[in-house]
């Protein structure tokens, strides 16, 4: 090793991109795990539109931080963070390759390069903004951040719920304006990281973007949301406004069509995918592969693996 810090691998890039799949090919040359870095595929009985890994795919490798928490919980960068510091420990511990592999920027930046610690959280007052968001619309949520600090809710997108809502707690809590989004500690990481990031042309993501929906829907979405539903779960709960389900929420009340819930769920997994692309823009030394110019996924494969060999990752 050229290096004395352990080696850490991360894969990320926007929803569709093809990340699992390349990591799945990868763990065919490369001794590897995959930790999830997902907000949203932590949720059990949540598959569908969260586009978990399919069962081939954990069985191909070994998946952490996937099903680990019920819809109902809460479950934040701070969390993730503690709970990839265990699993990057374990892999090691079975000398294979810790591999980060996902599209939630947050908890990626929380990972490597920590959190300020925060106010403690207020259930109660986060179900109400949920509660706002899920009637009125995120808009609504934003309104009352620029009603009490229009400079900070100028700097955060309408539809960008979580850092909003994280704004209002913590000017709930005291923080003062510069304090209100999340601060980075900025310590040196304890790893060696490579930071890949996997894009595709705009016009052919956001193509996939919608087929991938489309199948969503047609595997079962709304029955797996009238599942949730059924279990008790509040559409106005974090998780369960995630997109695919809170639209498809609506089509279980009556109160939408498929047809529309589908329109609206396709139009907004490409605006995300979007904010995703942007967010790893600004990452420091991520290193960018186009998937289609690489052969999709065993090209890509084989390009990090040829940078993990050149860097004396592996032999």
């Amino acid at each position: 090793m050229r290096d004395a810090k352990p080696p850490l691998l991360v894969i990320a890039g926007p929803t569709g991109v093809g990340k699992t799949a390349a990591a799945v090919a990868l763990a065919r040359r490369v001794p590897l795990e995959v930790i999830s870095a997902d907000s949203r595929q932590v949720y059990r009985g949540m598959d569908l539109a969260t586009g978990k890994p399919t069962a081939e795919e954990q069985a191909a490798v070994t998946h952490h931080l996937i099903d680990v928490v019920d819809p109902g919980d809460r479950y934040h960068a701070a969390r993730f963070r503690a709970d990839a510091e265990r699993a990057i420990d374990t892999v090691r511990e079975r000398r294979r390759l810790p591999v980060i592999v996902g599209g939630t920027g947050l908890y990626i930046r929380a990972l490597l390069r920590g959190l300020d610690p925060a106010p403690p959280a207020d259930p109660a007052f986060r179900h109400e903004l949920a509660g706002i968001a899920a009637r009125e619309g995120r808009a609504a949520l934003h309104a009352r951040l620029e009603a009490v600090e229009p400079v900070l809710a100028r700097r955060l997108h309408p539809n960008d719920e979580i850092r909003v809502v994280r704004a209002l707690e913590r000017l709930r809590a005291g923080s003062a304006v510069g304090e209100a989004l999340v601060r980075w500690r900025g310590s040196e990481s304890p790893w060696r990281v490579m930071y890949v990031g996997l894009g595709r042309e705009r016009g052919a993501l956001a193509r996939g973007l919608i087929a991938r929906a489309a199948g969503m829907v047609e595997a079962g979405l709304l029955d797996e949301v009238r599942s949730l539903l059924a279990q008790g779960y509040d559409p106005g709960m974090p998780a369960m406004q995630g997109i695919g389900y809170r639209q498809f929420a609506q089509v279980a009340f009556g109160r939408m069509d498929s047809v529309r819930a589908l329109a609206l769920m396709q139009r907004d997994t490409v605006r995300y995918a979007k904010r995703q692309v942007t967010w790893f823009a600004r990452e420091p030394d991520v290193r960018w592969l186009d998937v289609a110019a690489a052969g999709d996924a065993e090209g890509v494969a084989a390009q990090i693996e040829t940078m993990l060999t050149r860097e004396g990752v592996i032999e």
